[in-house]
């Protein structure tokens, strides 16, 4: 504990893990007159979300969007100050390419200025990626999809797949449509997601509100947000910030008077606190979760994680000529153009190939690659790219690298919703927060940022402390 905060009775907060949730929980019992220690293992902020240098070029590890539903995730981008560093699209709009033999073919999932549900109906009409029926049977899925009630618990206990064959699904509706959304959002397929998980996406991204899938992109390196707004907005908010800090022990103190907590750092100091925010990755919370903390605690081992794989093309000209796009029958699933973002244009490279191009491939539920050496991802990624982009060809490749998160997500299985634990544990003042946590959404930025919401709101609760109100609009609670 301080000494300021010994001499002001200021209550003292740890969180440990500066990622989207630890930074959101950080914040808010700042605010709350806490006064918070942030502890981070890595050497910067932002947690799966974040940038590095290669070079000349920002990277970011792995290609995050998020929603115009995303209401938690934006008012986080708002609080850091960051707004004119993301933008959305003003209507969702999605290139899905296609090529079979010589012919390509460019279909687009995009919204219309109609109530929900005919504000997709035009796009899904003119879809050239299904036939006539198969648009008919997508319609049917949907209209099901509406009527289910994400609060009913047996939801979790079926897969999306077997759900939407019941529901005049087939394989093609599967591919060119579900799985094409699902396996972005869900990092699994139809067959291995809950159907509780996939229809919350669905559902609030398609079907309730018209705007809510508009997509939204860093127009920065995310860590210029995820970061540097970041660490300002903290220091700001008085939140001492210790990065290359690892915490390994967490200790509850019998002692009647002083702070109940101690956090046991891996160089031996101890930090005393009223309140601690276990806001890490799931193995790194479970390793630090006294014995019998949390129901179902022996079980969180099977909550399981996901990998994403992540491939970076540097050519020497520009070969797309559209921000990003969806590809279809192919091993390629997502493709973004992050030259404006990477510092290429003004790179050494930029003066000896003036048009240079640098694309990533965002790759989700990828566990049979995720650990092939990179000379089979090239073989398998650059001849998939030449035939999607035909002015790939003849470019030459000036790099290619990737990137990989062995432990993106949590894995989306049916049944994980029984093992993802609340905000509040059976320890007094001892919160969890991340993505994986019990927020009704799948593994995502919003999640975190949710997550670390509903940490906040049950250590204010615990110490009787004003729980300031969430007013739906994606702004900073108040």
């Amino acid at each position: 504990m301080s000494r300021q905060a010994e001499e002001t009775n200021q209550r003292t907060a740890v969180v440990v893990g500066g990622g989207l949730a630890g930074l959101t929980a950080a914040l808010r019992l700042a605010e709350a007159d806490h006064r918070v220690t942030l502890l981070e293992a890595r050497p910067r902020l932002g947690g799966l979300a974040f940038s590095f240098r290669r070079g000349e070029l920002t990277v970011d590890n792995g290609q995050h969007v998020f929603l115009r539903c995303c209401t938690a995730y934006r008012g986080l981008v708002e609080r850091l100050g960051a707004t004119d560093q993301v933008e959305i699209q003003p209507r969702l709009d999605v290139p899905v390419l296609a090529v079979r033999g010589d012919r390509h073919r460019l279909g687009r999932l995009r919204r219309a200025a109609l109530p929900v549900p005919l504000h997709l109906a035009a796009s899904l009409a003119s879809y050239p990626h299904l036939a006539p029926l198969d648009r008919l049977r997508v319609v049917r899925g949907a209209l099901a999809l509406q009527r289910l009630d994400l609060a009913d618990p047996a939801l979790d206990q079926l897969s999306f797949g077997s759900w939407l064959r019941a529901h005049g699904q087939n394989e093609r509706t599967i591919a060119a449509l579900w799985d094409l959304v699902g396996v972005a959002t869900l990092n699994a397929r139809a067959d291995e997601v809950s159907l509780a998980l996939a229809a919350m996406v669905f559902k609030t991204g398609l079907l309730m509100d018209p705007g809510a899938s508009d997509i939204g992109t860093a127009a920065v390196p995310l860590g210029v947000v995820h970061h540097d707004a970041a660490l300002a907005q903290l220091e700001r908010a008085d939140v001492t910030v210790r990065l290359r800090t690892k915490a390994v022990e967490i200790k509850t103190v019998s002692a009647t008077v002083g702070p109940p907590h101690a956090v046991r750092l891996e160089n031996g100091e101890l930090l005393s606190a009223d309140v601690v925010v276990l806001a890490g990755a799931q193995e790194s919370a479970a390793a630090l979760l006294p014995p019998e903390a949390i129901d179902g605690q022996h079980r969180l081992a099977e909550l399981g994680t996901a990998p994403i794989l992540n491939v970076h093309v540097v050519y020497d000209r520009k070969v797309l000529r559209r921000p990003f796009f969806a590809a279809l029958d192919s091993p390629v699933q997502w493709v973004f153009d992050r030259t404006p973002h990477s510092g290429l244009a003004g790179s050494t490279v930029a003066r000896t190939h003036p048009g240079a191009q640098y694309l990533a491939l965002s790759q989700s539920a990828v566990r049979d690659e995720i650990d092939l050496p990179v000379s089979e991802l090239r073989a398998r990624y650059l001849p998939e790219l030449m035939r999607l982009l035909p002015a790939a060809r003849g470019a030459e490749v000036l790099d290619f690298f990737v990137t990989r998160e062995r432990t993106a997500t949590f894995d989306p299985a049916p049944g994980t919703a029984a093992l993802r634990p609340v905000a509040a544990t059976r320890i007094p003042g001892l919160l969890l927060a991340g993505s994986w946590t019990a927020t009704g959404w799948p593994a995502t930025m919003e999640s975190a940022v949710r997550s670390g919401h509903a940490a906040a709101d049950a250590a204010l609760r615990g110490t009787g402390s004003r729980v300031p109100v969430d007013r739906g609009d994606g702004r900073w609670p108040r």
